[in-house]
């Protein structure tokens, strides 16, 4: 995600200091967990003990940490921002915690992985497959855009919903090319990167379009209209989406306004487990639920989708990025094993954004620790 101007990439929008930032942010990570553990589950959760992480929610950790390093490396270095080779860089200590074989960054000696986050140990549980992603790891050389596959699995979209907030702060345009290139790093598939940044847009609009003073238009809700209004910038900086596809999108968003929360509607958008059926999936049940009080019911009914897992994934993440974190079920995110995990990331990628806490090649930072937590090597 280069800048237009040699600066522009410096210089946040206005929504990382408004007041509930941090509580949307913190809703878009953890109401994607939530979704993710409750479609896992089928929406049969234990009635008590820790909820368990699915490795959707391991991996978009990983994403929102790598973005915090690539923009601590730019900080430190004069480099250009490069949020989808620090997100690679990510992925690989994933792999590594987890056991797997992947690219070992990093001198002979040096501590590996490094960072706070490879020191949380259910990060390095195996909880679910993802195939694409831990074949792609164990090349020397992640995929790009320009060299397709046919893998086109739903973990291209799920992990890769934190950029939403690149995307609140800089602007859709680069955040849908950063959506892209990390949609790409494991999954070929044009029809994946597609989906991924189209979600990553529409969450970026549930972020930014929905303030109290915000009223409805036409008889829709505002989480339906922020979702439009997303529909609506994508056609026209999204190049590379097709029209059918952005008529796809818009149909499932209007099959919810006219016929919300039917089960076999949403069988049929969302049939399978692959990026664009989380995404059609994902935005019928946000749409379908869009009132505050209503996350709670919206996760259970995505979790009987045929991949209940993806699909209240990004229903989760949508809402939660447009309610705040308050409004997801208290008593789900109190009982999540990586909720604090997630609510430390959030707020981290906020400040990072917004405030430099480590500083620049040229200035101090106010937190000497940051980039022992985050090394932006």
């Amino acid at each position: 995600m280069e800048p237009d101007e040699p600066d522009a990439a410096r210089i946040p929008r206005e929504f990382l200091k408004e007041k509930h930032a941090v509580s949307r942010v913190r809703g878009l990570l953890l109401g994607l967990a939530i979704g993710d553990t409750l479609g896992r589950a089928e929406g049969k959760l234990p009635a008590d003990g820790p909820l368990r992480a699915g490795v959707s929610t391991q991996l978009a950790c990983f994403t929102t940490e790598g973005i915090v390093r690539a923009w601590v490396r730019g900080d430190h270095r004069s480099l250009p921002y490069a949020p989808s080779g620090g997100v690679w860089h990510a992925y690989c200590r994933w792999a590594a915690m987890q056991g797997l074989k992947a690219h070992r960054w990093g001198s002979d000696g040096e501590v590996w992985p490094d960072g706070w986050l490879a020191q949380v140990p259910v990060l390095a549980e195996r909880r679910g497959s993802a195939p694409a992603t831990v074949t792609a790891l164990a090349r020397s050389v992640h995929g790009q855009v320009e060299t397709p596959t046919t893998s086109r699995g739903c973990h291209a979209l799920t992990r890769t919903l934190p950029v939403a907030v690149l995307g609140a702060a800089y602007g859709s345009e680069p955040a849908v090319d950063t959506a892209r290139e990390i949609a790409s790093l494991t999954h070929g598939d044009p029809a994946a990167h597609t989906a991924t940044a189209q979600v990553v847009v529409l969450a970026q609009h549930c972020l930014t379009d929905l303030t109290e003073a915000k009223a409805s238009s036409g008889g829709r809700t505002q989480v339906q209209q922020a979702l439009q209004e997303g529909l609506r910038a994508l056609r026209g900086i999204d190049r590379a989406s097709a029209p059918e596809e952005l008529d796809r999108l818009g149909q499932a968003l209007e099959m919810a306004v006219a016929h919300p929360a039917d089960a076999e509607r949403l069988a049929k958008l969302a049939p399978d487990a692959i990026a664009p059926s989380a995404l059609l999936g994902g935005v019928y049940v946000a749409a379908s639920f869009p009132e505050r009080d209503q996350v709670a019911d919206a996760l259970s009914f995505a979790a009987g989708a045929p991949d209940g897992d993806s699909v209240a994934c990004v229903a989760g993440a949508l809402l939660g990025a447009a309610h705040g974190a308050e409004a997801l079920p208290v008593g789900l995110v109190s009982r999540h094993e990586l909720a604090w995990v997630l609510d430390t990331l959030a707020r981290d990628l906020v400040v990072q954004l917004a405030d430099r806490p480590s500083g620049t090649e040229y200035t101090w930072g106010w937190d000497p620790n940051w980039r022992d937590r985050y090394p932006g090597w």
